[in-house]
């Protein structure tokens, strides 16, 4: 049996030269199935929770079709891969809902460093402690899948020095978490956040994993994982999810491996070790050093990625999604998005030229996928 899963996806739109242009309020009034961000430049769409990977692909492509050709039709616009405001913009924030209350404070507190976009990845359970357990091994997992989704080395046009420069600057709120030992822990926990004001309301957990539900804190129905820069290849899309939804698995047949449980260290000693091996994954993605949850060992994202793949591929290939699962061996050979543009720079490219090839490159594998699934010629700008 395979869990359910589903996608928020926030993406940049803008020009083929790689201008970031806010047009989500026009989107959102003329496409059905689009939502605003605070700032005007980026948009999100989401997929409904399904079991199935083939499913999952046509969801993730159809929204993206309809929109590459809204933008089109409006003036030539585009979709924008990366994380960042890649090449300027970052010092004025574009309200795309100037009424709106939660979007004035986002814009007083945060600025634009709230300007991101990513992938949140929902993984199903039923089960609400159940849901914590796997919320403690993913977040002590979650550099890993920032690792493999890096995709934000620039900034205003220049080289950040960070392979995902979102999760460096994006204000992580509040900004100590626990590591919630049960379901009525991340109830007390809440409910004292929303007391003191250190979160506005509910949504206003920006961590790297959180349980979500349609009345959360109480009622909750999955995990979701946000701390993944976008990944503009849907099929390394879903390559990062069959490993996560694989993982998840693991620990319901193998219950021991929960942090709690397995790990030598104390829970606040594997907050800190999460929290440094966040910003080490977003500095150095998969060359970073992290030190692993069990004991503290030292490892690298690669090494324990490939540790990993081999551990769960069986387990996916008796659920009958390993073949999800082969893009990984791809990003961990060929690297992420970050590292293959920051090659380019090296071998003496611009930040602006990478991304002008970036954005043609992600019109061009998502019109390759349309014709393969679709069987005829699909035309994506």
């Amino acid at each position: 049996m395979q869990l359910t899963k589903g996608f928020e996806v926030e993406v940049y739109t803008g020009t083929p030269d790689g201008q970031i242009v806010g047009l989500s309020d026009r989107i959102c009034s003329d496409l059905q199935g689009f939502m605003r961000e605070p700032d005007s430049r980026n948009v999100e769409y989401t997929t409904p929770p399904r079991p199935c990977y083939d499913r999952l692909l046509l969801d993730l492509l159809e929204p993206r079709r309809r929109l590459r050709t809204y933008l089109q039709q409006q003036g030539g616009y585009t979709l924008i891969p990366g994380s960042t405001l890649a090449l300027s913009g970052s010092d004025r924030f574009y309200r795309s809902d100037p009424t709106n209350p939660y979007h004035d404070f986002i814009e007083k507190t945060y600025g634009t460093t709230v300007v991101t976009a990513s992938i949140h990845i929902n993984i199903g359970l039923s089960d609400p402690e159940t849901i914590l357990k796997a919320c403690r091994l993913v977040r002590l997992e979650a550099p890993l899948y920032l690792a493999l989704s890096a995709s934000s080395p620039f900034l205003n046009g220049q080289v950040t020095g960070s392979d995902s420069s979102r999760w460096q600057l994006f204000p992580k709120t509040p900004s100590e978490v626990p590591l919630f030992e049960s379901h009525a822990h991340f109830i007390r926990w809440t409910e004292a956040q929303l007391a003191v004001g250190s979160m506005q309301n509910v949504r206003h957990l920006w961590s790297a994993v959180r349980p979500n539900g349609d009345r959360r804190p109480y009622k909750i129905n999955r995990l979701e994982l946000r701390i993944c820069d976008l990944v503009a290849n849907p099929l390394d899309l879903l390559a990062i999810t069959a490993l996560l939804e694989a993982r998840i698995q693991q620990l319901l047949e193998q219950p021991n491996l929960d942090p709690l449980i397995a790990s030598q260290l104390t829970p606040a000693e594997l907050v800190q070790l999460s929290d440094a091996n966040e910003v080490a994954a977003a500095r150095h993605s998969l060359d970073a050093t992290l030190q692993h949850w069990q004991d503290g060992r030292a490892i690298t994202a690669r090494d324990w990625i490939e540790s990993l793949y081999e551990t769960v591929f069986p387990l996916a290939k008796t659920r009958g999604y390993s073949c999800f699962l082969l893009p990984i061996q791809r990003l961990l050979r060929d690297g992420n998005l970050a590292q293959q543009w920051l090659r380019q720079v090296k071998a003496g490219a611009t930040p602006e030229a990478v991304m002008v090839e970036a954005i043609a490159t992600m019109a061009a594998e998502e019109q390759e996928l349309a014709e393969k699934i679709y069987g005829v010629a699909c035309s994506v700008s």
